[in-house]
């Protein structure tokens, strides 16, 4: 059987009852296999297709039977004594492919994928079933959630917060693509998408539930930031403003679009002396 047969007949089985208390050495097997086909990237949790990112309903399955399968245990883990269902990702293969976690408090969830290139400032955190390209920077104090995927040559920003999505399974994850630069503060949620090659200011929050208000096209977006975007935080009028008991108006949160200007893109360049 392929693994995504495998893993759709475990899932079935867990619908049916089975727990982690009755899991066999072959239902633990599957999922071991399934983990190391996640970190090295040869299934991921969204794709894209024609265009649109398309999540894979059966590896989120696979991720969540991790939890559901295995038992809480006392583990260790650079003199760290910690309890979870999961043992951190070795990291041995990340020397190999020129990706760079610096020491005290760079922590990758086993499942997780960092293609070639990467850097990992302390402290950072990527938890399972998440991807991270080629050439991409992951700064002090960031959280990559859950499934997300990281494009090639992206900049996360000091203290960014890219959220995760594990359930429902057949929602995609959020999704920032390749060569986007965040600054530091940012938050992407809740499957949002941030275009390729945008530049977002700091402290901007990137949810569907804030609109994006797209000045090169004069739309308002929802989920998404377009490709080759600048984009940063504003506040705009809200209609409880008008209540008696808020002096002086109320604002909600907003981003606006605009084009990528030249200056903007010599800002962000990536520090080439870091790689060499």
């Amino acid at each position: 059987m392929s693994l995504k047969a495998d893993i759709d007949d475990l899932w079935q089985r867990k619908q049916d009852g089975l727990a982690a208390t009755d899991a066999t050495d072959d239902h633990l097997d599957v999922l071991a296999e399934f983990l190391a086909a996640l970190e090295a990237g040869e299934v991921r949790a969204a794709e894209k297709s024609g265009g649109e990112w398309e999540a894979n309903a059966w590896v989120k399955q696979g991720i969540l039977l991790n939890f559901g399968l295995r038992e809480t245990v006392a583990r260790e883990y650079g003199g760290v004594d910690y309890h979870d269902v999961l043992p951190l990702r070795e990291t041995a293969d990340l020397g190999e492919r020129g990706t760079r976690n610096t020491p005290d408090g760079t922590t990758i969830r086993c499942g997780a994928y960092l293609g070639e290139d990467c850097i990992m400032m302390s402290p950072s955190f990527v938890n399972i079933g998440a991807y991270v390209g080629d050439g991409t920077l992951v700064d002090s104090c960031d959280t990559v959630g859950s499934c997300a995927q990281i494009g090639e040559n992206v900049k996360l920003g000091a203290n960014t917060l890219i959220g995760g999505v594990l359930e429902p399974v057949e929602n995609a994850p959020v999704i920032v693509e390749d060569e986007v630069s965040l600054g530091a503060g940012c938050r992407v949620t809740s499957g949002f998408v941030v275009g390729e090659g945008s530049i977002v200011g700091e402290n901007t929050l990137l949810t569907p539930r804030i609109p994006v208000y797209d000045l090169v096209e004069d739309e308002v977006l929802y989920g998404e930031l377009p490709p080759e975007r600048r984009a940063f935080q504003r506040f705009v009028d809200s209609s409880v403003g008008e209540n008696d008991l808020i002096p002086g108006g109320a604002y909600k949160p907003a981003v606006v679009a605009t084009d990528v200007e030249e200056e903007t893109l010599e800002a962000t360049e990536r520090e080439d002396a870091l790689r060499e």
